[in-house]
Order: C-alpha cells, then structure tokens, then sequence
C-alpha cells in the first residue's frame, strides 16, 4: 500500500531556503523529507527550545540548591552577626586584657581554627548535617 502524501507550497526566507539546498544535497534525501522531519520534531517538541528539554530539569535542580546555598549562607551570616553582637555588649566593660590574657585568647583561637580544619577535612558537622556520624564537635 503506498502512503498518500498531501502537496503543500510555502515561502521561504532566501537563507533558510540554501539551507534547505544544502541538507538535500545528499542524493539519500530530499526537500520534502527534510522539511517533514523538521515539521514533525516541532510537533512533537511542541515548538520547546532544545536547551530547555535537555537542561531544563538540570537547570532547575541547580537553582533550587543554590537557593539553599543562599539560604544557608544568609542564616550563618545572621548567626555571626547576632553572636558578635552578643559578645561586644557581654564584654562591653571588660577592662582591656593584658598581654598574658591575649597570649591566652590567640591560644584559644588557634586552637579552634584547628578543630574548624579538622571538623571539616573529616566530613563531621556540629550542626548534625553529617548523614547520621553523630553531631559531636
């Protein structure tokens, strides 16, 4: 049985139409198959851009974690900051600490820089964020 095929006559623009030149050079197809198959993957594309069908969903999931990130990020600043507050209005009248107290205190510092480095090369969170090892800190 052979297929009915329906004559359709349209206008292109002088570009688009050598493009057209150029995929039918090839002696295995012609005009009218190229321009069914570029009809017919329209339709079923339903016109959508090829970036978005294949990076939509990807694209998506990455603005949801950023967001995240974004979020996260703005709760830890806001932490700092309400704990810097915090400490300042503690200490407010704390007489200024001599050079022993600051031997002390760089001490203590570098004490927790380390721990800090060594919380996060080993995967453990304080928060409780490390898929159940234990929130130990």
């Amino acid at each position: 049985m052979k297929s009915h095929r329906i004559r359709h006559q349209f206008l292109l623009e002088p570009e688009l139409s050598e493009k057209l030149d150029n995929l039918s050079r090839d002696p295995s197809t012609t005009k009218s198959a190229v321009v069914a198959k570029a009809i017919e993957a329209f339709i079923e594309g339903r016109g959508e851009n090829e970036l978005d069908r294949r990076y939509g969903v990807r694209l998506d999931r990455l603005s949801r974690d950023i967001a995240h990130v974004r979020r996260d990020a703005e709760m830890i600043l806001e932490s700092l900051a309400l704990f810097i507050r915090f400490s300042i209005t503690l200490h407010a009248h704390t007489p200024a600490p001599d050079r022993a107290t600051q031997a002390i205190a760089q001490d203590r510092f570098d004490k927790f820089v380390e721990q800090v480095g060594r919380q996060m090369a080993s995967g453990k969170h304080s928060l409780g964020k490390d898929n159940g090892k234990g929130g130990e800190g």
